[in-house]
């Protein structure tokens, strides 16, 4: 008998399982070649007063840019640990939040596969850009990040794109994500905004 109420208890447990998930997309808007001073004024209204690509279009002034959307990220382990902290009050001194002041999205020209252990983009061209006006934001259990390159910006392959807390390597990375988004040439504009949402 002793045996039988063990086995009815096993059948009647459930497993409990977390069911967390993080999701995370990435859109790179791309802004034709253009002449040097729409160049500055597109900086402008996106960089400067934080106007949405929507907002800009009905502007009906520019060309339309072409979008290029994809999914999937690998979150770092230096970034999930300085996540942590920042959530537990117990942050590194001088390593700031992902916050307006300090977030930069980083692109670089390296092809190596993604690696929770890696500390930097791997590539030899990379640039950062501070983050456009307004950004980065909070949407219920989304965080969105966003950084407009000019004409004179990042002209080179982009491979992979990271979100860090400053503007270089040594900064912390959030992320990272290799994807072959083209060539940026030299004269056009491009978009690139993350967003992470937890649930």
């Amino acid at each position: 008998m002793w045996n039988t109420g063990v086995s009815r208890l096993h059948r009647s447990t459930k497993t409990v399982q977390d069911s967390g998930k993080v999701r995370t997309e990435w859109v790179v808007y791309k802004y034709p070649k253009m002449e040097s001073e729409a160049q500055k004024l597109l900086h402008y209204l996106h960089h400067i007063l934080g106007w949405s690509v929507e907002r800009v279009k009905d502007l009906g002034i520019f060309e339309k840019p072409s979008v290029v959307w994809f999914s999937g990220n690998v979150l770092l382990n230096e970034g999930i640990e300085h996540l942590w902290r920042l959530v537990c009050g117990i942050p590194t001194p001088g390593n700031p939040p992902w916050d307006a002041a300090n977030a930069y999205i980083g692109v670089g020209d390296g092809t190596t596969a993604e690696n929770a252990a890696q500390t930097s983009l791997q590539g030899t061209s990379k640039a950062y850009k501070m983050m456009d006006s307004g950004f980065p934001q909070v949407t219920g259990t989304s965080a969105q990040w966003q950084s407009t390159f000019t004409g004179t910006e990042a002209n080179f392959d982009w491979r992979e794109i990271t979100v860090a807390n400053g503007s270089s390597d040594v900064a912390v990375n959030l992320n990272r994500k290799v994807q072959n988004l083209g060539t940026k040439a030299s004269g056009t504009t491009w978009i690139a905004q993350l967003t992470i949402t937890l649930t």
